[in-house]
């Protein structure tokens, strides 16, 4: 079973992920069918109501991509099943 994670980096790349956790190596990880939180909403209620319910409405996530190398990274948060589905299904909303 895939591990599903939101990632946060360091204040100099300042990035907001989420994917499949494919490997940690310090501060170095790599997500597969990854996206960028753009921008989140108030109803999502921060960085960990990302991981904890996904991005609500009216947030702005980029679109799915196969595989990415992140460094810098500050957090590793696991994700619950309903935002795992949020993620994947999050439409980019202006």
């Amino acid at each position: 079973m895939k591990r599903h994670v939101v990632i946060t980096t360091d204040q100099t790349k300042r990035g907001v992920f989420a994917g499949a956790l494919e490997s940690q190596d310090g501060e170095n990880v790599v997500l597969t069918d990854a996206q960028m939180c753009i921008y989140w909403s108030a109803g999502t209620r921060g960085v960990l109501g990302l991981a904890a319910t996904g991005p609500a409405e009216g947030s702005r996530i980029g679109p799915r991509v196969p595989r990415i190398e992140l460094t810098g990274v500050t957090a590793v948060i696991d994700m619950t099943d309903e935002a795992v589905e949020r993620w994947q299904t999050a439409p980019w909303t202006s």
